[in-house]
């Protein structure tokens, strides 16, 4: 059997990451995890967070087989199998029932800037669709903020509109005014590894 893909970012940033959701999250809860690619964050998260049932998802039907291989190995008791789930989609998950209780958290890593604008609308919708009152949705990776750009995401941005004239880098404000729309509000910002922030968004 081949080994299971690796992302070596989410292998750099998980731990980071994990130290904010400690912080951040309660004591206990019930969390969505949306483009868990390979499910290195979803193994890692539910490790631990051990109170929280974490429940991983992904839009690319391709990557399931492998990330369900890689929950079943971890064989973590708080760790759900995954599901198909397209936020553009009008229903959370894409196949099967859908979801019948509120999350109190919802977490999203890199996934605005590799993919169409509109997905930004979209996740923010879901996200307010699905979380509790005072449930949380955190969003990971990079973001131009006003006067604080930095030459490493400006190139970046350049390879990624080169490679999708449909992706970028997203401006914060604009993340924040699309999820204000949805009824979320921005609590917290946390600046990580490598220019990324965590944004922390309230319902």
């Amino acid at each position: 059997m081949p080994d299971l893909p690796t992302s070596p970012a989410a292998e750099r940033n998980k731990q980071p990451i994990l130290e904010v959701l400690q912080r951040t999250l309660g004591p206990q809860g019930r969390a969505l995890e949306i483009a868990a690619g390979t499910g290195q964050h979803a193994v890692w998260f539910a490790a631990g967070l051990s109170p929280w049932l974490w429940q991983p998802s992904e839009a690319d039907a391709r990557m399931l087989p492998l990330l369900s291989r890689r929950v079943e190995e971890a064989a973590l008791p708080n760790l759900q199998a995954p599901v198909l789930l397209d936020v553009m989609a009008p229903q959370w998950p894409a196949q099967g029932p859908a979801f019948g209780c509120d999350f109190d958290a919802v977490f999203c890593a890199n996934m605005l800037h590799i993919a169409p604008w509109p997905a930004c609308a979209a996740l923010m919708d879901g996200a307010a669709r699905h979380l509790r009152p005072g449930g949380l949705l955190l969003t990971y990776g990079p973001y131009f903020e006003e006067g604080l750009e930095v030459a490493s995401n400006l190139a970046f941005d350049e390879d990624l509109r080169a490679r999708n004239p449909a992706w970028g880098i997203r401006r914060l404000d604009d993340v924040a005014a699309q999820a204000a729309r949805a009824g979320l509000h921005l609590r917290e910002r946390h600046a990580m590894p490598a220019n990324n922030l965590l944004l922390v968004f309230a319902r």
